[in-house]
């Protein structure tokens, strides 16, 4: 297998983004000590924005919402309820195959997106899992991704828009990028998915993808 599983929490029982981010901090230092395997931490968060180190003044939330600036690659972000969160501590074979292990990333995402019907893909030069522009509405992100890499180990991971609001986007430019929207796997089908729902399916994806 390439992960442990551990399943931190869903609605109602949301997960503090600090605490997430310490449990990460401290899983990573034994995965590079070797006193842990690979881990994937699955959850919810409570509503929190997210700063990656590419951030600009600008891009940060205009309503006095707090925000966490975090050490990942990419820009501002929202989590929050209806968002499944996968913080992938995993072990690269080659550190220099990062490229390799987001796709990886990705390719399970898109995976369980065709499970449930949704024609998701990836976009050049854009992280993460979109869809294409039809009679719905534009380009619009789906699911998110942002890795750091320390030690030959990864941090952070990945985001699936279940059944999260909009509104949490509202305030920022999610990701950086102004020419595109954000979506969700219930808008898309019409009914309600919770992260509950495909966080299992999720796990089983990214073990059987993940070779990085």
């Amino acid at each position: 297998m390439a992960f442990t599983v551990e399943r931190l929490g869903y609605q109602p029982h949301l997960v503090d983004y600090r605490d997430a981010w310490a449990l990460q901090s401290r899983y990573h230092d034994d995965v590079v000590r070797g006193d842990r395997p690979s881990t994937l931490l699955l959850l919810e968060h409570a509503a929190v924005y997210t700063a990656g180190r590419r951030t600009e003044d600008h891009e940060r939330p205009t309503d006095g919402t707090a925000v966490i600036d975090v050490d990942r690659g990419g820009k501002i972000t929202w989590h929050g309820p209806g968002q499944l969160v996968a913080y992938t501590i995993y072990r690269l074979e080659d550190p220099k195959d990062v490229r390799l292990f987001v796709e990886q990333l990705e390719q399970a995402i898109i995976a369980l997106m065709t499970e449930h019907g949704i024609a998701a893909r990836t976009v050049d030069g854009r992280a993460g899992v979109w869809l294409p522009a039809d009679d719905r509405g534009p380009v619009r992100k789906i699911a998110a991704i942002g890795i750091r890499i320390h030690d030959g180990v990864t941090m952070h991971g990945l985001a699936v828009n279940c059944s999260n609001e909009s509104t949490g986007f509202d305030s920022i430019i999610p990701c950086g990028i102004v020419d595109a929207g954000v979506t969700t796997m219930s808008q898309e089908l019409g009914r309600i998915i919770t992260p509950a729902q495909v966080a299992d399916r999720l796990a089983e994806l990214l073990d059987t993808r993940i070779s990085a």
